[in-house]
């Protein structure tokens, strides 16, 4: 164990960035290999280059805004440690657990409390709906984020990190697979069942993530977890819904310049909010 933490001590920036890209990487070839729903050039609007640039472009941003923000987050993981400020020094775990602990505590706060707390606040909502209005996820959509997220995002980072009193290593160790796991449960794949069940019981899945993005209430305000999946089935936030019957996108924006256009889509937190449409006939969408 020390020497999984010395490593994240010092974790360089090239295998930071060789985890984002290689998780990318691998994703993209197994999506293209076994995928759930094959989007292709058949697919009215899509294109594979075009949909990955567009997402792409707000990985970068995603990327800026974290790089320009990281000083504020040293600076708070030093004061917390220093100042022996949140659960872990109370707790004086052996490193193991300490590990587990603040891995769960950090996910609990700087990810699902984060991501419900954007389902849930209308202005918030107005940021995180770029995330939602992507019509054909894949493992590229786990980076799909407005600059606007991405700042509320980092701002409970650096909650979790108080609260926890999460050393640096800790930190970038929950970084790291935090954004493998989001480029997995993301991925445009499905498990078999039975690996689905077995997976699920340690970390987020593809079947279980999807079913967030459907393109309307109320599985939309479903499965919030990153990494862990005992948030929602502690919060009862947890559901279940076969693949292929869901839809991605969002009912509340059908105009394709406001999904697929960059322009179109850093205006969106800007605009008026809209009110949900709601649930459509489950049998309606099965015709279809």
């Amino acid at each position: 164990m020390e020497q999984v933490v010395k490593y994240f001590e010092t974790i360089p920036s090239l295998h930071r960035s060789l985890i984002l890209v290689g998780g990318i990487t691998f994703f993209w070839l197994l999506e293209s290999a076994v995928p759930l729903f094959r989007f292709d050039q058949s697919t009215p609007g899509y294109r594979k280059a075009r949909h990955a640039g567009i997402n792409f472009f707000f990985t970068l941003t995603t990327i800026v805004v974290n790089f320009c923000l990281a000083f504020l987050l040293v600076k708070t993981s030093d004061w917390a440690v220093a100042s022996r400020v949140g659960v872990l020094p109370w707790l004086n775990l052996p490193l193991w657990a300490e590990a587990l602990v603040g891995l769960l505590l950090l996910d609990l706060i700087g990810a699902w409390l984060a991501h419900w707390t954007e389902h849930q606040v209308k202005w918030m909502w107005q940021f995180h709906s770029v995330h939602h209005s992507d019509q054909y996820v894949d493992t590229t959509t786990a980076n799909r984020h407005h600059p606007g997220e991405s700042v509320i995002r980092f701002v409970f980072t650096l909650v979790a990190v108080v609260v926890t009193g999460a050393p640096m290593w800790l930190v970038f160790m929950y970084q790291s697979l935090s954004v493998v796991l989001s480029q997995f449960n993301h991925a445009n794949i499905e498990l078999p069942r039975w690996a689905d069940r077995l997976l699920g019981l340690v970390v987020v899945t593809p079947n279980m993530h999807h079913v967030h993005h459907h393109y309307v209430l109320p599985l939309s305000n479903t499965n919030y977890g990153n990494i862990f999946p005992y948030w929602d089935w502690i919060f009862g936030t947890f559901a279940r819904e076969e693949g292929r019957r869901l839809v991605y996108g969002l009912d509340t924006h059908p105009d394709p310049h406001e999904h697929d256009h960059i322009g179109g889509i850093l205006k969106v937190p800007f605009q008026q909010y809209r009110p949900p449409v709601g649930e459509r006939d489950k049998k309606e969408l099965v015709e279809e």
